[in-house]
């Protein structure tokens, strides 16, 4: 049953209709070797009682018989192979759609933690050797195993010496199979990590492109990805070299049964024991049976090694989702209290305690690597803290819904990700079936509208994956309108105006203090001049709170907040030397 359920990605009931029809379809197969056994009978009986004349009429009716036959094993092969593939494919694909919701779900740590190209073949390349488990390897397995039992039994009813002769060395070829399924198991384990890291390497170099052009790393000079793929092409002659062997010799010990079936006739023949006529039938149906048992032999190591994948896959999805089913309370003030937490075993707060009041716009500021991000990362429930609370309206949001929670907040953060669609429709993203003149409110708020005009088709010109055809200041306003348009109580900016020029970061920063205004705003900036009508003003450094106030009350403590600033006001008198 665990090998059943890896296989279907936990999903085994699935088989029950698949299964059922192959089996059908496999005892309808069945009946044709009925048949021949039966006109075998007919063509040798003048010769087992000479001056019997033989029976033409019957051998004309069992011709007939195989003939209109052939379309009822037509209509079972076809409703077994309908079964087989749409549970495969079915399997699949909602197997897919339930783990890209499980991904949605889980913490974002968690992601970040595994590697892309990992979870992008888990996707993709497990769910299809899932496919092909269930459209092929099982159904004719099940097919293989089904058609040797019946003819085991019938065979020993017409003599059960010939029968255990046929299938002595069967049991000596499945425990050649089973001694070796954890070698297999270890050697495809092996395989399945060669082939992601070579997968990871792969998108690793195609992200890297540019970086690698301008820095002229290309060619020999970047072997991770060669060392990869050489890696993979070593575990898949290790794995194909030592398991290829062990298979072909549990076929040579499957196919030695016909051999010996073929030395025990011949000497019950000689014995008087025998007649020819059974004879003849053992060896017309031998000689078909060893081909299903072939075919179980070959198909049993792939299953096991398909199964690895579903492994893969329920492992993920016994990972633990973000907990919670209260919904957040109506007030939208968020405080810190003794907030500590790290992406590793690094700690990046230290006991950090801030208060965000309702209606209120909260900057955070500080030096590259202080923490900044990571409470709003925390704000949004992207991670949970080690230790300390986050509360929401005076509620903690360990137990409030994530999905709900997200509802009340709209970001914006450095790394702008656009979906490859319509600008438009990347917009209404924050308002799912938001109108067009809702649509490009929010975008002339956010100082896009004029660009966006200005393109061949309008709002519904369509970007590259992750915005490519758009510049970085661009991205950057049509995620604000994305934000604008979401119209959330909570709005989260990381460094929202970092990719502007001077004429449109003015306009933000109208939209930005529009959003104000019955809403708690926590802006992250480098640029301390966007933030100083700021309501607080929290500094970091090190992952600790430093300082915090005003801007007129930072100044005069004459501290990290007032050195910063010092140093950008210098800094913007600054020109390269010819």
């Amino acid at each position: 049953m665990g090998v059943l359920s890896d296989i279907t990605a936990g999903e085994p009931r699935k088989l029950v209709r698949p299964v059922f029809f192959t089996v059908l379809s496999d005892l309808i197969n069945i009946v044709p070797f009925v048949l021949v056994i039966a006109a075998v009978g007919m063509i040798f009986e003048p010769f087992i009682h000479p001056g019997t004349p033989m029976n033409l009429d019957g051998l004309w009716r069992v011709s007939a018989a195989l003939l209109l036959y052939m379309v009822v094993i037509f209509a079972g092969e076809v409703g077994a192979y309908r079964a087989s593939y749409r549970a495969a494919y079915a399997v699949a694909a909602e197997g897919r759609a339930n783990l890209a919701e499980h991904l949605r779900r889980l913490p974002l740590g968690y992601l970040t933690r595994r590697d892309p190209g990992d979870l992008a073949n888990m996707m993709m390349g497990d769910f299809t050797q899932i496919e092909q488990s269930l459209s092929h390897n099982l159904p004719q397995l099940i097919g293989a195993l089904i058609l040797p039992i019946f003819a085991l039994v019938g065979l020993a009813f017409l003599d059960w010496r010939m029968a255990v002769a046929m299938f002595i060395a069967l049991p000596m070829a499945v425990l050649i199979v089973l001694a070796s399924s954890g070698v297999q198991r270890s050697l495809g384990s092996r395989h399945i990590r060669a082939k992601i890291n070579a997968a990871s390497r792969l998108q690793e170099y195609l992200n890297g492109i540019r970086v690698i052009k301008a820095y002229n790393l290309s060619g020999s000079r970047f072997v991770r990805l060669e060392k990869s793929f050489r890696e993979l092409m070593r575990e898949s002659i290790r794995f194909e070299g030592l398991i290829g062997p062990v298979v072909l010799l549990a076929v040579a010990s499957v196919r030695v049964g016909l051999t010996v079936l073929v030395l025990v006739g011949v000497y019950l023949l000689l014995g008087g024991t025998l007649d020819i006529l059974t004879f003849v039938i053992f060896l017309v149906i031998g000689s078909r049976v060893f081909d299903p048992l072939t075919m179980a032999l070959i198909n049993f190591p792939e299953l096991q090694y398909h199964a690895l994948a579903g492994e893969r896959i329920l492992a993920l999805r016994r990972e633990p989702i973000m907990q919670g089913q209260q919904h957040p309370p109506e007030k939208h003030d968020i405080e810190f209290a003794s907030v500590t937490f790290g992406y590793g075993s690094d700690a990046v707060l230290h006991d950090v305690s801030l208060k965000m009041p309702e209606g209120s716009m909260t900057a955070l500021v500080g030096p590259s690597g202080s923490g900044k991000s990571t409470i709003l990362k925390l704000v949004a429930r992207f991670y949970d803290p080690q230790s300390g609370r986050i509360v929401f309206g005076g509620e903690d949001i360990r137990n409030m819904d994530p999905e709900a929670l997200l509802e009340r907040i709209s970001m914006v953060f450095q790394d702008v990700y656009l979906f490859k669609d319509t600008i438009g429709n990347n917009i209404r993203f924050g308002r799912e079936g938001a109108t067009f003149a809702e649509v490009e409110g929010a975008a002339r708020k956010a100082c896009c509208h004029e660009f966006i005009m200005k393109l061949p088709m309008g709002y519904d010109t369509p970007v590259g994956e992750g915005g490519s055809t758009l510049s970085g200041g661009e991205k950057q306003r049509i995620s604000i309108a994305r934000a604008i348009l979401k119209d959330a109580p909570v709005v989260l900016l990381d460094e929202a105006t970092a990719f502007l020029d001077p004429e449109n970061e003015i306009e933000v920063q109208k939209a930005i203090s529009a959003l104000i205004h019955g809403r708690t705003i926590a802006i992250i900036a480098h640029r301390l001049k966007t933030v100083r009508r700021a309501d607080n003003i929290i500094v970091l450094d090190g992952g600790r709170i430093v300082e915090q106030g005003s801007h007129d009350e930072l100044l005069a403590k004459n501290g990290l907040y007032a050195r910063l600033w010092k140093l950008q006001q210098e800094a913007q008198g600054w020109s390269i030397a010819a």
